[in-house]
């Protein structure tokens, strides 16, 4: 079973969300569509810096949990990944937001935006010789800048909301990947590259790369939805 670790990781992930997606009382199952145009769209980029990342030794797979698949220097599990996780953290987003009245957390979009770009660019002028830190911040940064300033998005304050429940799943799943519980990590990181603090097995920049990664993918969800006139708060 251990040539099947990482796989098992996505599918659990994904398991619970895929099976209630179908619930007529959510019938996330319709916004399928919309769901995998926006993760395909946001992967692509997040593919590109991870394979990068993984030819100059930022970080690294150990194969010994992986199938042996390989397509551009990454197993076909870290492919999953970017599939997995933002269905489980799209499909919670749209539940939480579906169900109960998130609106009011938008009177916090300004001071979310303003401390987060702040914090991310004095990380990335400090840290500008560890490119996982530094790539992370300007990432975070600009996608804030971009949503809150440029084309206005209501709902910052509901999404971050939404990661911060998220990281209840975030900790469990990146503890594993990131050697909790097992005899070696799954991902392995150049100390060098980053900050090297970590949330118990867990690099900071990891959670900072999450939380670009599903504002994204609800930006896009929410844009491919529109043309059925469906869920557009």
């Amino acid at each position: 079973m251990k040539p099947y670790t990482y796989f098992l990781i996505n599918l659990l992930t994904i398991s619970v969300c895929f099976i209630f997606s179908f619930d007529k009382r959510i019938q996330f199952n319709k916004h399928f569509p919309a769901f995998l145009k926006a993760s395909v769209l946001v992967a692509i980029p997040f593919i590109a810096w991870d394979a990068w990342f993984t030819s100059h030794q930022v970080w690294w797979f150990n194969t010994a949990y992986t199938t042996g698949l390989i397509l551009l220097g990454l197993p076909i599990e870290e492919w999953l990944f970017f599939i997995c996780i933002p269905f489980s953290c799209v499909f919670t987003y749209f539940c939480l937001d579906k169900f109960f009245n998130l609106s009011w957390l938008s009177a916090f979009n300004n001071i979310i935006v303003f401390v987060s770009v702040i914090v991310c660019v004095v990380i990335a002028l400090l840290h500008y010789d560890k490119v996982y830190t530094f790539v992370t911040a300007i990432a975070t940064a600009t996608t804030l800048i971009y949503l809150h300033f440029i084309i206005r998005v209501p709902w910052i304050g509901q999404a971050s909301f939404v990661f911060a429940i998220l990281m209840l799943g975030f900790f469990p799943v990146n503890g594993v990947l990131t050697g909790a519980g097992l005899e070696s990590p799954i991902v392995n990181y150049n100390p060098k590259k980053f900050l090297n603090i970590r949330m118990l097995t867990i690099p900071i920049e990891d959670a900072v790369y999450g939380y670009t990664q599903f504002l994204l993918n609800i930006y896009f969800f929410k844009i491919f939805q529109k043309p059925a006139g469906n869920y557009e708060k």
